[in-house]
């Protein structure tokens, strides 16, 4: 990925915890890219809306460079646990999923052309983002500040980050939590942050690697898998913040989807799926009632 509800540290810090993974090549690219359909056709468990019934599947519009919630494997097949949900939920409507990769800052301008049906790709539930598209709530998500190893520059959190280059994904909202902090410096007479934005996570992440930048910008979830992938190599500076809600976007005027998107994510959490999805891929502590 978004109301904010500020997580206890001790909570949130569970969260560190994730299973090993494994890295997918990124592959975000500029365009769009229709990825092949992933989940088989069953009988109907939710009514799917009329559109998506006749076109015999739904299509998800994803930035595939936010692991472990989506990312593309060895393969570039698209995985992770949106994935697993963005099928699931196809599947229940007795259709085939589709999944097209866009860049982060071009998932909504894409939903609202109609590229897609939905976004599924770790999108906060934000005020001025409601005032566009709907959205569905599934799960949690936190920010956080990954740094190299043994964090030579002392941080442990946004106020820390004074002078400093952080390297971002552009669109996020990590991006601008940092220039809101940036102008409280500059306010006070400190040097400002040196936000370094990139089209794609994983280039924000390699100027971190390499040296090019004091702090990477990303969400609890995507720091803790490079931080278990990469012990040695990264770390994450101080305890996460920014809890918010993440959810399933939609077209406002697409209210019959959104209904049955609501009624499918209620059955997967009755059945144990839901659960299950997030388990497996070491975010149980992001679930929601």
């Amino acid at each position: 990925m978004a109301s904010n509800r500020g997580p206890s540290s001790a909570s949130a810090e569970r969260r560190l915890a994730r299973p090993s993974l494994t890295l997918a090549a990124g592959a975000g690219l500029a365009g769009c890219i229709a990825l092949a359909g992933l989940s088989g056709i069953a009988a109907a468990q939710v009514a799917a809306p009329p559109a998506v019934k006749a076109a015999g599947k739904i299509t998800y519009c994803s930035d595939m460079t936010g692991p472990p919630l989506e990312f593309l494997d060895e393969n570039t097949k698209p995985v992770g646990s949106d994935i697993d949900i963005g099928n699931d939920i196809a599947k229940r409507f007795g259709v085939k999923a589709e999944w097209k990769n866009i860049p982060f800052k071009g998932l909504v301008p894409a939903l609202l052309a109609k590229e897609c049906d939905a976004v599924i790709s770790q999108l906060f539930d934000k005020p001025e983002r409601r005032k566009v598209i709907d959205l569905v709530d599934y799960m949690n998500s936190s920010e956080a500040l990954l740094v190299r190893a043994g964090n030579p520059h002392k941080i442990k959190g946004l106020e820390d980050l004074s002078g400093r280059k952080v390297a971002v994904e552009n669109g996020t909202t990590i991006q601008d939590l940092l220039g809101e902090q940036s102008k409280k410096f500059t306010d006070a007479g400190k040097k400002p942050i040196e936000i370094v934005v990139f089209p794609k996570d994983t280039d924000a992440l390699q100027q971190l690697q390499i040296g090019q930048a004091d702090a990477y910008g990303t969400t609890l979830e995507t720091g803790a898998y490079y931080m278990q992938k990469s012990p040695k190599t990264f770390e994450v500076a101080g305890p996460p913040f920014h809890q918010i809600l993440v959810a399933i976007g939609t077209r406002k005027e697409d209210s019959a989807l959104t209904a049955a998107l609501e009624k499918a994510i209620a059955a997967m959490k009755a059945d144990g799926t839901y659960l299950k999805i997030l388990t497996k891929w070491g975010l149980e502590a992001d679930k929601t009632p």
